[in-house]
């Protein structure tokens, strides 16, 4: 068996250089030809019959002493077809704010853009006099001034509901109340939405409107959960000047897991008898219905004073009715594969221990009330960080819903998430999420098809969260009663529990992440789609003195045995970041032969695309995420970088870094024709900019990202860094050179989607004997364009993992490379 080794972690390895991005081009907006006359005309009239009704509307109401918002929400709507000048239609310093964009569809199918802007007491008169200036003045070029923005506008009208209200439309609330998210703009810069929020408090209360006190901060949005009807946000719309927007509240999925029949004690005393607790600081805290640890197996990894509660009434114990979720899902956290946990005779290690927080309330006395599942998932992670202070975590949750999933927008909740793994960019932490299940039996009779329609639920949209999957290759099942049914999913395929983002729009991040063992599924006489017991994963029953093992399936099993997957990382690796954790676990991921033939297309590149939305990155390997070997190794590098930096009155990208890695040449040039895998993957966290706000200009969710670029085959130093960095030029140089973006199998479009991206390249030894240098550099986000929050110079980190892999094993690949290391080498290198 070969020889394992810790992967190899450079330390301050890059070139730190002044980056200057190439001008890119994009798709040109899409502007309708006007006359500046007649359609100046059309908008001053629709803006004197907004300010008129907006007169008329404040006397009506204070001649009934009624309490009247300051300012106004108006609706700019864009042509059919065309699109709106979202980043003109707001000035910060006015007080005019943008609070929301939409795409909507006309009764033919065409689309259109509508954009809800606040404007405030006293600043009426700032779009009339930019129609003005278009009707009455030129540019030097002989246009219209001010014509992108106002020939972009259709029409301008008093923003309705229906403005304000981001879901679909069928889901706002009648005359009967519903729970509904209201997003308020806030001035999180001048950190004044405390009180900005109190007050809010006192108009809900005013209009006797229910509303839960807790909320989530995002920069320029809080997030609150209200119970209101129709008539009730109408009237708030009339009262409050820091709305943005209202969508529906969430509620998470129920989950269900077969009955088992095994009373097996004395496998329990067993497995009791070879395992070894390893003193160790690193727990595995589990977010669900609570567990309960007074099960044999469970109870050494899980102290009394472990086993926490968002709400102290609710209490710590397991309260899922049948299934016992929370207890199942700590015994496959803590133990892995039970079942060959069991089935061996060797000793069990046991690297990490268990913590547990109830997050979901008991249901015994009727369904689950609305919360707000973001703050209750923030709430529930620091206490237990509070409880385990000196503790590495690593956080499991598999609550998730299918409400309002639309096509992998994010929500408050996956927000929140975000949030709580960027932990202020000091603190990240890692957070496995499930990607949420098929429940349905007319959807698993059209499997695959249905999962490939079924979408990821809410949270696990989330850009930084691991989001996990489930496959299967349990295909065997010893029961006579059913040997004229046959498994639904062939070994090593997905697994038909789980959900897919193949339907989501292209700019989301591809979810899952990875895949692991989720069960399956057998199709019967006339098509009858049953669960079996042999097909699930076992685990820890709750009702452990009936019954000590039960079973589990879908992705919650499968999102348990990542995290039992990223604990084993931790403990090995103790100094290694939040973002290597989750780098270590993708970077490692495979794809099955299996997987590779049930959805394969005749275009590689789509294929690959298809296979990302449908499985992630494949299975994990966990002996590859933990070592190197002779043959197989990995460079790690965590490093920090500025982005952006903020020039006079602009932000500006700052810096990228240079990698000339210790290479071992002479071997690779040797080998020849010998077949060599490059590997690279980028994880790093972005801070969340929630809101529908859009996905141009200044308004992108994510406050910064990476990426990365590697030397074409006989690419020198100089060639490559002219290629990567505008600023390493000559004034009005142009390049010749391509990219070599062909050389890789996912390609450079399919890789740059979320915040880890990985990709590899299949070659000779020879072809990949000088591809030895490497770029991290960054593009655009809202640190950068939104000045005023303060946050353009801020310092992000990144985890960066480089492998090479050859088949062969005779090559002493680690070593020749630990070699160059150790030895000190001089490096003329010109900045």
């Amino acid at each position: 068996m070969p020889e394992n080794y810790k992967h190899i972690f450079l330390n301050k390895a890059f070139i730190s250089e002044k980056y200057k991005i190439a001008s890119g081009f994009g798709e040109p907006r899409r502007i309708p030809s006007r006359d500046a006359e007649s359609h100046s005309t059309k908008l001053l009239a629709q803006f004197e019959e907004i300010w008129s009704r907006k007169r008329q509307l404040r006397e009506e109401r204070e001649a009934e002493q009624i309490s009247t918002r300051e300012g106004i929400y108006l609706s700019f709507t864009s042509a059919v077809e065309h699109d709106l000048v979202t980043a003109s239609l707001e000035n910060i310093r006015s007080g005019i704010r943008l609070l929301n964009i939409k795409q909507e569809s006309t009764a033919d199918g065409l689309g259109k853009v509508r954009a809800t802007v606040y404007i405030p007491n006293g600043q009426e008169g700032y779009f009339v006099r930019k129609i003005e200036e278009y009707r009455t003045k030129v540019t030097p070029s002989g246009k219209a001034k001010n014509a992108p923005l106002v020939n972009s506008i259709e029409d301008v009208t008093t923003a309705l509901l229906e403005s304000m209200w981001t879901d679909k439309e069928t889901l706002i609330p009648t005359q009967t109340a519903k729970w509904c998210e209201v997003w308020l703009s806030v001035d999180t810069a001048g950190s004044n939405e405390q009180n900005q929020i109190a007050d809010f408090y006192n108009q809900l209360e005013s209009l006797n409107i229910a509303y839960k006190r807790n909320y989530i901060l995002f920069p320029e949005r809080a997030v609150l959960l209200i119970n209101s009807n129709k008539s009730q946000l109408v009237e708030l719309m009339l009262v409050s000047d820091i709305l943005a927007e209202f969508r529906i509240g969430q509620e998470p999925a129920g989950f269900w897991v077969s009955e088992s029949s095994k009373d097996q004690q004395e496998w329990v005393e067993d497995l009791l008898a070879r395992i070894n607790i390893l003193e160790t600081d690193v727990s595995i805290c589990v977010l669900d219905s609570g567990v309960n640890n007074g099960h044999q197996l469970i109870s050494p990894l899980l102290p009394e004073d472990k086993t926490l509660s968002y709400d102290p009434e609710w209490g710590t114990y397991d309260h899922e009715e049948r299934a016992g979720h929370g207890t199942l899902m700590a015994g496959i956290s803590a133990y892995g594969n039970l079942e060959k946990a069991l089935s061996t005779n060797d000793s069990i290690d046991l690297t990490h221990g268990l913590i547990s927080v109830k997050v979901l309330p008991p249901r015994h006395q009727g369904s689950t009330p609305k919360e707000l599942w973001g703050d209750v998932i923030n709430q529930s992670v620091s206490r237990a960080e509070i409880a385990s202070p000196k503790a590495r975590l690593v956080f499991c949750m598999a609550v998730t819903s299918a409400e309002d999933m639309e096509r992998g927008r994010p929500s408050s909740w996956s927000g929140a998430i975000d949030n709580i793994t960027y932990g202020q960019g000091e603190s990240p932490r890692i957070l496995i999420v499930s990607g949420g299940n098929i429940r349905s039996e007319e959807l698993f009779k059209d499997y695959p098809h249905s999962n490939l329609a079924s979408s990821i639920e809410n949270p696990a949209q989330s850009w930084n969260a691991i989001t996990v999957g489930a496959y299967t290759q349990k295909m065997i099942v010893n029961d006579e009663d059913y040997k004229d049914y046959e498994t639904l999913a062939n070994q090593g395929e997905l697994s038909p529990y789980s959900t897919t983002s193949l339907m989501w729009e292209r700019k989301w991040p591809y979810k899952p992440d990875v895949v692991f063992e989720g069960g399956n599924l057998l199709r019967g006489p006339e098509n009858v789609i049953i669960a079996h017991e042999d097909l699930e994963c076992l685990s820890t029953s709750k009702s452990f003195n009936i019954k000590p093992f039960d079973t589990i399936n879908a992705t919650s099993a499968a999102t348990a045995q990542a995290s039992w997957f990223a604990a084993k990382l931790l403990y090995e690796y103790p100094d290694a970041w939040a973002e290597t954790i989750r780098a270590l676990i993708v970077h490692s991921a495979r794809w099955s032969d299996s997987m590779l033939e049930q959805f394969s297309t005749e275009n590689k590149r789509k294929s690959f695309e298809k296979l990302i939305r449908i499985f992630g990155l494949g299975v994990p390997q966990l002996e590859r995420a933990l070592y190197s070997q002779e043959s197989a190794m990995s460079f790690i590098s965590q490093e920090s970088i500025q982005p952006f930096i903020l020039e006079g009155s602009n932000g500006k990208t700052n810096e990228l870094h240079y990698y000339s890695l210790p290479w071992p040449k002479d071997l690779l040039l040797d080998l020849g024709a010998v077949p060599v895998t490059l590997r690279v993957t980028l994880s790093y966290f972005i801070e969340p900019g929630a809101g529908e706000i859009g996905w141009k200009d200044k308004y992108r969710y994510q406050s910064h990202g990476l990426r990365f670029d590697i030397n074409n085959v006989n690419e020198d130093e100089t060639a490559f860094r002219k290629r990567i960095n505008v600023a390493a030029r000559e004034d009005n140089e142009q390049l010749v050179n391509k990219s070599g973006s062909q050389r890789w199998a996912i390609g450079k479009d399919n890789r740059s989607n979320g915040s880890i991206h990985t990709d590899y390249w299949e070659g000779t030894a020879a072809e990949l004997a000088t591809c030895n240098l490497i770029a991290v550099y960054p593009v655009i986000g809202w640190w950068r364009e939104r000045k005023h929050l303060n946050k353009v110079d801020t310092i992000t980190r990144y985890s960066l993992i480089i492998s090479l892999d050859t088949p062969e094993q005779n090559i002493e690949l680690y070593s020749t490379i630990k070699n160059l290391i150790e030895i000190p080498v001089e490096v003329e290198t010109n900045i």
